[in-house]
């Protein structure tokens, strides 16, 4: 595995080191050893699949709070998404900062996400499928959500949201959170 730290600290996209033989290639996509030696927390709790049937579906963006934050490993199997990640951690340089990142069946890249940032992907082909290998079991009084349009974080979708769940529709814009409202 090739990993490749983002701006965000601890955050890393990771691409297959393919060994090519006359049948295809052979690669690997997880290692504990591998994850542990660059600081990333090598624990899967659960395994996760989300199907999206029509473009431009968008999920997110979700996280856990301390105690049961979450890493997680995202990769799309089909189709392509554009996966985005946000620092929630209020000491951190690059807090409320965000990337994003384009996942595709064809580039095999995966993306890391370190405990306490928001994730969440529009879907950017009918069919999109994206596999998730999460570090804590999911845990619903300490989830936790922002809105996928919140001004405060300027992220520019690539796609208009055609679908989108009522819960992710209605998480609120971080202003209430910052100060409390």
């Amino acid at each position: 595995m090739l990993f490749t730290e983002t701006i965000l600290k601890d955050a890393f996209i990771i691409d297959l080191e393919e060994k090519p033989d006359h049948r295809g290639f052979f690669a690997r996509t997880f290692c504990a050893e591998e994850f542990a030696a660059h600081g990333l927390k090598p624990t899967v709790a659960q395994c996760n699949l989300s199907f999206n049937h029509k473009k431009g579906t968008l999920r997110g963006m979700h996280y856990q709070i301390l105690p049961a934050a979450e890493t997680k490993l995202i990769r799309c199997i089909q189709g392509a998404i554009y996966d985005v990640i946000i620092d929630m951690r209020p000491e951190s340089p690059t807090y409320l900062t965000h990337i994003g990142v384009e996942l595709t069946a064809s580039n095999r890249r995966a993306l890391y996400v370190p405990e306490m940032f928001a994730h969440g992907y529009q879907a950017l082909t009918d069919g999109a499928e994206v596999v998730y290998q999460v570090g804590e079991f999911y845990t619903p009084g300490y989830e936790r959500g922002l809105r996928y349009d919140d001004p405060i974080l300027e992220i520019s979708w690539p796609l208009s949201v055609t679908e989108m769940s009522d819960k992710d529709r209605n998480w609120p814009l971080l202003e209430s959170i910052l100060i409390g409202v």
